[in-house]
């Protein structure tokens, strides 16, 4: 007996091969895991980081001077960072774990938000508020990881993230001399541009998470932008002062933020449905029919993008 029409069958059967861009679009959507394990390390770095000083995160964890027991309080927070960083890793602790970093980031939110009731048109107390909120909403993103994904906690999480960034954008345009500040003289184009540039960046960014308009590719960008934010500006500020507990603060908050926004994308990649592929199927067939076997068995082409 030949094997040449079984040899054919299986050629046909094979799926077609996606380009280059396609790839790289689907790896972009992918959950690799990589958020759980950057936002981990970024909440044991703010703990031990609070063990050290016995004190709350300088310049981003604002709790009043004046409150009650304070000391031992930022003890206990740092203690719960470094066991919420542990619990994170493992799956049937992640669920809580995540719900303790998260209410610790809502708190240092809420901490903010005083001094947005007390000085409304303040864009630093907005700014401030934003990025705690937007820390939480990454603990939400990362707690998912333990069941299948709620399109719900998807939309909640990216419509937050959108609002987030929204915040962020105004900052820069707000405060442009802060922002003009912070970015590198040395830079392309003039400090000045680029204060403007990423300004507009989180705006248009913010938007497209708000309108679902390649959100998962969106967040994989800000999560790049946020890296290369604490690799031009606060990695070479601790650098030149290793004793600034504000350059040791803002490198692991800016760690947060990106392993936030990496841990809310591969939340909106999970949510997403499977896309079967409308690729031409051997032969002019319908993709969607798939092709048979010699022994009569369809094969169906799928692909979860």
């Amino acid at each position: 007996m030949s094997i040449r029409p079984i040899e054919a069958a299986c050629e046909r059967a094979r799926p077609v091969r996606r380009p280059a861009g396609a790839a790289l679009c689907s790896a972009l959507v992918s959950d690799h895991g990589w958020g759980m394990g950057v936002y981990g390390a970024a909440a044991l770095a703010l703990g031990l980081l609070g063990l050290i000083w016995g004190d709350f995160t300088v310049g981003f964890h604002p709790v009043p001077e004046a409150t009650p027991g304070r000391a031992l309080l930022a003890h206990a927070c740092a203690v719960l960072f470094i066991l919420g960083a542990l619990g994170l890793q493992q799956g049937r602790t992640r669920t809580l774990a995540g719900g303790v970093v998260g209410l610790l980031y809502l708190a240092f939110a809420l901490c903010w938000s005083r001094r947005v009731v007390a000085a409304p048109l303040m864009i630093g107390a907005w700014l401030g508020t934003a990025e705690q909120l937007l820390l939480a909403v990454g603990a939400l993103a990362v707690a998912a990881r333990t069941g299948p994904a709620s399109r719900t906690t998807a939309r909640v999480c990216r419509l937050a993230f959108g609002a987030c960034e929204i915040v962020f954008g105004l900052a820069h345009f707000l405060s442009l001399p802060e922002t003009i500040a912070m970015t590198p003289a040395w830079a392309p184009l003039g400090q000045t541009f680029w204060a403007l540039a990423t300004g507009a960046a989180h705006l248009v960014a913010g938007l497209a998470l708000i309108m679902a308009f390649f959100p998962v590719v969106t967040t994989r960008l800000l999560a790049t932008m946020f890296a290369v934010f604490g690799a031009l500006v606060w990695l070479p500020a601790l650098l030149d002062d290793p004793g600034s507990r504000l350059a040791w603060a803002g490198n692991a908050i800016n760690l947060a933020l990106v392993g936030a926004a990496l841990a809310i994308g591969d939340l909106l990649g999970r949510a997403r449905p499977a896309i079967v592929s409308q690729a031409a199927a051997p032969n002019d067939q319908d993709p969607s029919a798939g092709v048979r076997t010699p022994q009569g068995r369809a094969i169906k082409l799928r692909y979860k993008m």
